[in-house]
């Protein structure tokens, strides 16, 4: 049996956002979809097509990637999943000190941010 997936697992595979991955494939440089769709009504790709298919672009393709480059694309997916626990803690942090009259730039400073994003997110 064929292993099918949708747009967004095809351009999670390839590493792109869904609507590049659309782009893609209006341009020919990625595979058609299949003709049947899924029970929704999304289209479906071949998987094994769109593993096989040489992706365009700066990024290019992680089918050959060995263990090493898995390994450090987790290291590096671990990384931006602390950042943004650190950037929540940011706005917390941002929020309370609103709450106790502080001013923004002093928060802004030592936060790390400039004052137009401590402004940005007190505005959220």
């Amino acid at each position: 049996m064929t292993q099918t997936w949708t747009g967004a697992e095809c351009a999670a595979a390839w590493g792109v956002k869904p609507a590049t991955w659309l782009g893609y494939v209006s341009r020919g440089q990625a595979p058609q979809p299949l003709l049947e769709p899924d029970e929704r009504g999304r289209k479906l790709w071949d998987a094994d097509e769109v593993r096989g298919f040489p992706r365009p672009g700066v990024g290019r393709s992680r089918t050959g990637a060995g263990p090493e480059a898995e390994e450090l694309l987790g290291r590096m997916r671990e990384v931006a999943d602390r950042m943004e626990e650190l950037r929540t803690r940011q706005r917390e942090l941002l929020t309370e000190g609103k709450r106790q009259g502080l001013e923004i730039s002093a928060m802004a400073k030592a936060l790390g941010i400039s004052r137009q994003t401590a402004y940005g997110w007190l505005a959220d």
